[in-house]
């Protein structure tokens, strides 16, 4: 079974912008199963970004008992464009860590039964470590309380801090991701909090500190990037050390967020995936409803060969 864990996204029609065509049409089913988790979920007052994002495959990835727990909380410090976590000012009660929450979401993997499990966060600049002491004690948690099962962290950038990143991953993850998210032209727009180059930097940091520690980054299609750009951050992200990519479509979860600037042909996929492996990549993940950890099982699995 599979922790995914879904980037931002939904069915919903944009209020302007492109019309969303018939293939990224996904159904809502199972919600039965979809309710029962939701209500295990709350029972322990954790998160997921699967709810918080709006993810397209939630029912689907519910159905099969699986959810990306996401950390400190459920406001985010930062303001991306394409992001539908709530933001929220620091001062405000709800930004008080809950000092139960790593042991929470170890309970909460364990009555799941999981082997591979996914756990992010949101980002909270407003912390000296950027939260990180919390991430690496979910870590050290879910290793006590499930030693066979492996785990992939997908962690903020902690503003550059290389000593917040090794306490990370000094917890022991089998994977680490950090997600670029878009070109390097279109970060003012998409991402005007976070840098380019810094979160290169966190990737190769994570590589250099941890060489037995599988990395991986992911991007969205549709924000107005060309094709060669994307190839360019491809070609970035090799240089930097990093194993594994998948790439999906931008799906505009809510009209506050940014519209879609296109919606990706299939077959433009297909050429960035052979590209991606033609350069070193160990797997690529890629297609319209492919997000940063759907399958990670299946997509950790390929690049172990």
């Amino acid at each position: 079974m599979t922790l995914v864990q879904i980037e931002p996204g939904s069915q919903g029609r944009p209020k302007n912008g492109p019309r969303l065509p018939g293939f990224l049409r996904k159904p809502h089913t199972n919600f039965q199963s979809v309710q029962l988790l939701k209500n295990d979920l709350r029972r322990l007052k954790l998160h997921t970004v699967c709810e918080s994002a709006r993810c397209p495959n939630m029912h689907e990835c519910f159905h099969r008992g699986a959810a990306t727990f996401m950390l400190l909380g459920n406001l985010c410090t930062r303001g991306c464009s394409f992001c539908s976590v709530p933001k929220g000012s620091p001062a405000k009660r709800e930004f008080s860590l809950d000092a139960g929450e790593p042991a929470s979401v170890a309970r909460m993997a364990q009555e799941m039964g999981l082997k591979y499990v996914v756990i992010t966060s949101v980002n909270r600049d407003d912390l000296e470590d950027g939260g990180s002491r919390h991430f690496a004690e979910a870590v050290s948690r879910l290793r006590e309380a499930l030693p066979k099962a492996r785990i992939e962290v997908l962690t903020p950038d902690f503003c550059g801090n290389h000593e917040a990143l090794a306490r990370v991953l000094d917890a022991g993850p089998h994977v680490f991701n950090h997600n670029m998210e878009t070109v390097g032209r279109l970060y003012k727009k998409i991402r005007p909090q976070a840098n380019y180059r810094q979160s290169l930097d966190v990737l190769e940091f994570a590589k250099q500190h941890r060489p037995e520690v599988l990395t991986k980054s992911g991007l969205m299609a549709g924000l107005g990037e060309t094709e060669e750009e994307v190839q360019r951050i491809l070609d970035d992200l090799r240089a930097a050390s990093v194993e594994v990519v998948t790439v999906g479509q931008y799906l505009q979860p809510t009209r506050r967020n940014m519209e879609v600037a296109e919606y990706v042909p299939e077959d433009r996929y297909e050429r960035w995936k052979a590209y991606g492996l033609g350069i070193g990549f160990k797997a690529v993940f890629a297609g319209p409803f492919v997000r940063s950890s759907y399958m990670a099982e299946m997509v950790s699995e390929e690049a172990r060969g």
